[in-house]
Formats: structure tokens, C-alpha cells, sequence
């Protein structure tokens, strides 16, 4: 007996289209174009325009490159409309270039030569190893996780360093903005890199006193970065610390910015009860993380969670699965503050 419900049901499943769709072709040029902006990025060729518009011949002469390449290149990039060939040849800034100069306002020019390394962009061409053993595929490819592989090539942490620094410029003062850490007399930013969000932290309240705690050559590098000089130096200090062992006490507020997304969930839950033996009964733990939204709705955090499962081995997470996560370390979430950029603030206290 034939079946006509299923074979109505299988044959409404089955595409309309006859050719590809535009969507999925569109996805495999964008990996494309990205590089082509990172490789612009690493060339400096917005800040080369700073001034004026040039020929690709005087921008190839310039930096030793081959023209007809940097052509085709510069080409693209403007069909993207990031540059605009004014003539033939001729290529001048736009308002998406501008963003790939070097140190104005929301430049993102760090960002793209970190995603142009061989520490970001080789591993997803093994994605499939991610997908196949649970395992991050960097990690298959340097033989080490990333942050030993950055104690060991210092070059390769500044690079690091001046990406993140580009990414926490865009957050940093929507969270000391998003909370009244004026209620508290004290902060520490756990895994606080250069200092950045800590040195937005305490401008933005001018009584406050902080803490950056990180692993000794982060801080090292963070004494360098000048987040924390001025009048913030007087009202900050610097702690060793590495969180999987033990997160000193003396604040009342903690904040961990994009740490626990980096680790599974033992390793996650690990940290998180380190920061409760250092936070008082008194104090709250903020975690400032990238929080998925539902079932087929497109969010930031749903991509930067296959970033992390190739990159670090750690996920993003809902904030059920925080909240679960900070209950297993004896915390309980009392607000979740959603800012910019599909972050959110979680507050958590203990329990």
C-alpha cells in the first residue's frame, strides 16, 4: 500500500529553487572578502590613504608588493565599499575603511591582522577535526593551547593583545555604563588582559578601587599598556593570578569579561569556584559573556561559539546554562543587564 501522506510530506520538504541558492553562495564569498580587509589590515593601506587618494602603483611601490595583485585586491574591497577607486587605479577611504586605520575611534584594524594569523585563521581548515572529536583544532595545529603558545611567542601576544584591546574599546564603557559599580567600594577584573575595561571601570567611578589580576606576563605586559597610569595608577594595583589555581580576595565586586567562554565546563566550573572562595558574602560576581539567543534566531554569540569550539575548546552559553554553571559553584544569578553587541551582564551573589 502506497504511503501518499509521506510522500506529500517528503516532496513539500524538497527546495523550489532550481539553482543554488544566492544565500549559500553569498556565505563562501564572504570568507573571501574578510581576507582580502585582513590582508589590507596587515598592509596598513587606510592608513597609506590617510591623507589623499594614490595610485595602486605609488601604494605597491611603497610597500614591495605586486600591483596587479594589489589591484584586483583593492578592487573587491571596493565593490564591498571599503575604499572607492576614484579613477582608474585610484583608490581613496570610505567610511568602512576608515575603521581599518590605526588608533581612531573604534579601529578594528588589530582585530583583522590577529584573524589573519596562522593562530585564528589556519584552525578553521580543520574545523571538521572540531566537529569529529569535541577537540579544538588549534590546539591539533600548535600542539599546545593558545595561551601557552603566547607565553612562548611574545611577538604573537602583542598582536593578541592589540586585537582584544580593539574588541573591549567596543564594550568596555557599555559595561562600566550598564552597572552601578558605584555600589561597590572595590573591584577586580579576573583574566583583565592590558587593563582596559578596568581603566574604563574606575573612570567612569571616580571612587572606586581595582584590582586587575592576570597571569604574571599578562600583567607584565599590562604595566607597559598605559590603561592604568595617571590618577587611575593611584586607585589601581596590579595582582599575579592564575585563576585555575586561586582568584585573590580583597574586593567586593568581581568581574570576568569573556573568561569563561574560553573553557569547558569542568574547567569553567573550576574557576568559578576559586572566585567563590575569594568573594566575600557580601560581594557579586559579574560575568560579562556573549548570551545565545533561541532556536533558529541568528545572534553574535552562535557564531563566536564555533570560534570557540575550534579556537579554545570553550562555548558560549545561555544564560540558563550560566546560571546552572555559577549554581554548581555555589552562586546564584540575581539580574541579567543585556548591553551592546549581544553581551550581557550577568550578577551573580553567593549562595
Amino acid at each position: 500500500m502506497i504511503d501518499c501522506g509521506s510522500s506529500q510530506r517528503k516532496n513539500s520538504l524538497a527546495p523550489t529553487a532550481t539553482a543554488p541558492p544566492a544565500a549559500l553562495m553569498r556565505m563562501g564569498d564572504a570568507m573571501i572578502v574578510y581576507q582580502a580587509a585582513c590582508a589590507a589590515a596587515c598592509l596598513g593601506l587606510a592608513d597609506l590613504l590617510e591623507s589623499s587618494p594614490r595610485t595602486t602603483e605609488e601604494l605597491a611601490s611603497q610597500l614591495a608588493v605586486n600591483e596587479p595583485a594589489l589591484y584586483r585586491t583593492m578592487r573587491l574591497l571596493a565593490s564591498e565599499g571599503i575604499f572607492r577607486e576614484t579613477a582608474r587605479r585610484i583608490f581613496t577611504n570610505t567610511d568602512l575603511s576608515y575603521f581599518l586605520r590605526s588608533g581612531v575611534p573604534g579601529s578594528l584594524r588589530s582585530l583583522l591582522v590577529f584573524r589573519s594569523s596562522e593562530v585564528f585563521y589556519a584552525p578553521f581548515g580543520e574545523m571538521l577535526f572540531s566537529i569529529q572529536t569535541g577537540k579544538p583544532a588549534r590546539e591539533k595545529l600548535l600542539g599546545m593551547n593558545i595561551f601557552e603558545y603566547l607565553k612562548q611567542r611574545p611577538e604573537i601576544a602583542r598582536v593578541f593583545d592589540d586585537a582584544m584591546t580593539n574588541l573591549s574599546r567596543l564594550i568596555a564603557p557599555e559595561v562600566a555604563r550598564a552597572y552601578d559599580f558605584g555600589a561597590c567600594d572595590s573591584v577586580m577584573d579576573v583574566g583583565g588582559g592590558n587593563g582596559l575595561l578596568l581603566s574604563a571601570i574606575l573612570t567612569a567611578h571616580p571612587g572606586l578601587r581595582g584590582v586587575l589580576a592576570d597571569l604574571p606576563h599578562v600583567v607584565e605586559r599590562a604595566r607597559k599598556s598605559g590603561f592604568l597610569d595617571g590618577e587611575l595608577q593611584t586607585r589601581s594595583q596590579l595582582r599575579d593570578c592564575d585563576m585555575f589555581r586561586e582568584v585573590p580576595s580583597g574586593c567586593q565586586a568581581y568581574v570576568m569579561k569573556s573568561v569563561i567562554h574560553d573553557w569547558d565546563d569542568e574547567r569553567a566550573r573550576q574557576i568559578l569556584v576559586n572566585c567563590r572562595r575569594a568573594v566575600s558574602d557580601d560581594g557579586v560576581l559579574l560575568l560579562v559573556e556573549l548570551a545565545l539567543a533561541g532556536s533558529n534566531l541568528p545572534c553574535p554569540g552562535k557564531v563566536t561559539d564555533i570560534a570557540m569550539m575550534v579556537l579554545t575548546g570553550g562555548m558560549e552559553r545561555t544564560v540558563d546554562e550560566y546560571r546552572a554553571l555559577l549554581a554548581g559553584a555555589r552562586f546564584r544569578v540575581d539580574r541579567v543587564a543585556p548591553i551592546a553587541g549581544g553581551f550581557a551582564i550577568i550578577e551573580s551573589r553567593p549562595i
